[in-house]
């Protein structure tokens, strides 16, 4: 929570912690509360004491701050003064801010209510951005970007920032990080801080479910990975160089790869181990056998608040996340972060994308047979990397066991499916058109973010050009399938 304002958090990394130096002791404290509240977690799961009521949907945005030369524009503490609104926080580096969204039952017009809040706030930042001489711009990765934009004196100064990256180098034994992305071109480069992971900006869509439905609708979440990362791909282009269609995915990946040589550890950045059994808590269960803490900050407060499993939850970016929330009265709740599809092209898309998230993991998750059963989850996480590499045009294999193409799959299969579990859950028929058109229409003209940006690139050759255009779309707030080249 900010300010007193509801939103969801995508994890405790959003909260600014006490101490930027930590000690044995620290961490021996930590792990001890850790261990304490992800026991206390699992045995309030199985007494029935997490919220069980209707779905609730949400989201965070995040956009980039550029100047006149549509460069990155390191200069968000004073756009962030300026904007004071609890909606609009910092992230990673200077030159980015987060933009939520207010959590809405899920039901009647709640979709176009939260374009029409954020359209508002989107609209509101640029009137903002322009008094600060910059523009804000919503782009999976920045194509004028370069590697000298990326170092810690771009960070923005809070102390968990820099705990996170002292923590990154020194589990890494002061190894520099090392990018490898072979794609349409291929990129190799190395940096010496975690500052990578600010070139990758996304759109996080959050839904909270009753918790008798969360398995379920967690491992639905995994199969829709791969259409969902194809369907929004919006990152084509790294420091110059054409790479996969969502370059964020192997780019964040190993922005913050803590492991070392012949240490058995685990990626922080992951698909995943497994789908979720009956028994979500299993989640936390493998966070803390699995995963190292990174940030040990010890705070007093009741077992029950979950604050030292939700900070270690929130260093573990597994592309669909289980994460625990708290409501007014303090009873837990679960949601599923689902972190695949990048910021833009428009703000219609991105509630489009939504939509199709939120009605075909309805309709998924509530099947008699559970479709994880049908899909090996090998089988869906090759999916995910395919999708993300090849964009519109990716080969996955579906619940029949056929290779098809994911965007045939989305027309014929997953756009209907959408279309049932939007009505199902009495959305407002209007809403379910508005958006699910969009999708179809993007489909059949097999334009994404991601192709719009090739093209363009292919037509001009000249990022400069690509990213004043890419703006001037954006802000006429039309969907990308409308975009001339």
């Amino acid at each position: 929570m900010e300010a007193g304002v509801a939103h969801f958090e995508g994890g405790a990394m959003g909260k600014e912690i006490g101490s930027d130096g930590f000690t044995a002791d620290d961490f021996a404290r930590f792990s001890q509360r850790l261990e304490q509240e992800t026991a206390h977690a699992h045995k309030a799961y199985r007494a029935g004491a997490f919220a069980n009521a209707g779905l609730v949907a949400g989201f965070e945005l995040e956009a980039w701050l550029i100047d006149e030369h549509f460069f990155p524009s390191p200069r968000n503490v004073s756009f962030l003064q300026r904007m004071a609104s609890p909606l609009v926080v910092p992230e990673l580096s200077l030159f980015n801010v987060e933009i939520n969204g207010t959590p809405q039952a899920l039901r009647a017009t709640a979709l176009s209510q939260l374009e029409g809040e954020l359209t508002a706030t989107w609209q509101r930042c640029q009137q903002v951005a322009a008094e600060e001489g910059v523009a804000l711009i919503a782009i999976g990765t920045l194509p004028t970007l370069r590697e000298r934009d990326l170092s810690l004196s771009s960070m923005s100064p809070f102390k968990r920032y820099a705990a996170l990256n002292d923590q990154v180098l020194r589990r890494r034994g002061g190894r520099p990080l090392t990018l490898d992305i072979a794609g349409i071109e291929t990129l190799t480069a190395t940096h010496s801080d975690v500052m990578l992971e600010a070139a990758t900006t996304s759109f996080q869509v959050h839904l909270q479910t009753p918790v008798n439905e969360v398995a379920r609708t967690y491992n639905a979440s995994q199969l829709l990975a791969a259409p969902l990362v194809a369907l929004a791909a919006n990152s084509p282009f790294l420091f110059g160089r054409a790479l996969w269609h969502e370059t964020r995915i192997p780019l964040f990946e190993q922005a913050v790869d803590c492991r070392q040589p012949g240490h058995p550890e685990h990626m922080r950045v992951t698909f995943g181990s497994a789908y979720l059994g009956k028994d979500p808590m299993a989640c936390f269960a493998e966070n803390l056998s699995s995963y190292p803490v990174l940030l040990p900050y010890v705070e007093a407060g009741p077992v029950s608040s979950y604050a030292h499993l939700r900070l270690h939850n929130g260093t573990i970016w597994r592309w669909n996340r289980l994460l625990i929330g708290l409501e007014k009265d303090q009873v837990p709740h679960l949601r599923v972060e689902q972190r695949v599809m990048p910021a833009g092209p428009s703000v219609i898309d991105m509630i489009a994308n939504a939509a199709l998230y939120y009605g075909a993991v309805r309709c998924l998750a509530r099947q008699a047979e559970a479709p994880e059963a049908r899909l090996p989850f090998a089988v869906a996480r090759e999916n995910f990397y395919r999708a993300a590499r090849y964009g519109l045009e990716a080969q996955v294999v579906w619940l029949d066991g056929r290779c098809q193409n994911v965007a045939e799959l989305l027309l014929r299969e997953l756009l209907p499916l959408a279309r049932e579990g939007l009505a199902e859950l009495d959305l407002a028929a209007g809403d379910i058109t508005r958006y699910l058109d969009v999708i179809s229409a993007r489909l059949r003209y097999r334009q994404n973010g991601a192709a719009w940006q090739l093209a363009h690139y292919a037509k001009y050759q000249d990022f400069f050009r690509l990213t004043a255009d890419y703006l001037e779309h954006q802000r006429r707030l039309v969907p990308v399938h409308e975009w001339p080249i």
